[in-house]
């Protein structure tokens, strides 16, 4: 999971807000994607999510921006690195694969890093 290549496409990790048949259907279409349920994450709070993700060097989908936020700010005016904050309004999960796959086709890693995009960016 962790590694110190550099990457290309962002890597996704799905908080538990999030259906859990998402990470599985963009990995389906070829990206780097788990979900909080696949690697037994489920009951975390939210900032074990959050810090889940940055070790995994993985950009968090969650749909709860408001507790997330927070969490974001603090790496920022700590220069702490994280590897991004995607949110979103609850979709259908069909929807949220689109959204994402045009984030992940638009967006590189690097550009993701330390930073926040809420999904509506990407209709």
């Amino acid at each position: 999971m962790a590694t110190d290549e550099p990457r290309l496409y962002i890597a996704l990790y799905t908080d538990a807000d999030v259906d859990g048949r998402l990470a599985k259907q963009i990995r389906a279409k070829g990206f780097d994607a788990v979900s909080a349920y696949e690697v037994g994450n489920g009951d975390l709070d939210d900032r074990d999510q959050f810090e889940f993700a940055v070790v995994q060097k993985r950009a968090l989908v969650t749909h709860n921006a408001r507790d997330f936020d927070p969490i974001c700010r603090e790496y920022a005016l700590t220069g702490k690195t994280h590897f991004g904050l995607i949110v979103s309004q609850k979709l259908p999960v069909g929807e949220m694969l689109r959204r994402l796959l045009r984030l992940l086709d638009t967006v590189s890693a690097d550009a993701m890093q330390n930073s926040f995009r809420n999904l509506g960016e990407f209709k």
